[in-house]
This record gives structure tokens, sequence and C-alpha cells, in this order.
């Protein structure tokens, strides 16, 4: 899934990350174990960012930096990470 929907994920704890819509103006979507929650914009049906629990109890979110205006993506260091092979 995240192949084909080409995100681009940053992890942060979740307190870190500020909305600027409020957070019911986000569609929700679970899958699998239903661990994680997929927000996604309900007008374009575009992948914003995740929530979940890291393995220590935390609170995290991932963030899909292609969501975010005025950065650069070419001066982002990416780690690949291929998720098919879990």
């Amino acid at each position: 899934m995240c192949q084909r929907r080409g995100s681009l994920l940053c992890f942060v704890p979740r307190d870190r990350l500020q909305l600027l819509t409020p957070d019911d103006a986000a569609g929700t979507y679970t899958f699998n174990r239903h661990a994680i929650k997929h927000r996604f914009c309900t007008v374009c049906g575009i992948h914003c960012y995740g929530e979940g629990i890291d393995r220590s109890g935390n609170a995290v979110a991932a963030i899909n930096v292609r969501c975010l205006e005025g950065l650069d993506l070419a001066s982002i260091e990416v780690k690949h990470f291929d998720g098919r092979k879990l």
C-alpha cells in the first residue's frame, strides 16, 4: 500500500504534530491489525499522516512530508525501507 501510495514518511512524537485544521476534518482508515490510524483528507483522499504507538508505548505520528508546503524534497535525506520484505 505505501509503495503504491508514494508516501514519504517522517516519524515524530505525536505531540510534535501541529495540525492547521481541526482533527475531525481528517478521515481515518485502519487495516490489518488496526494498530495505526491512517489519516487522510476527506476532500481529495491524500494520506496526510498516521497515528500509532511505538514499541515503548509512546504516541507517534508518521507525517507524509509530501504534504508539507514549502519543503524542498531534494534536501531531505531518505532512508529507504522495503516493507514487502517484512
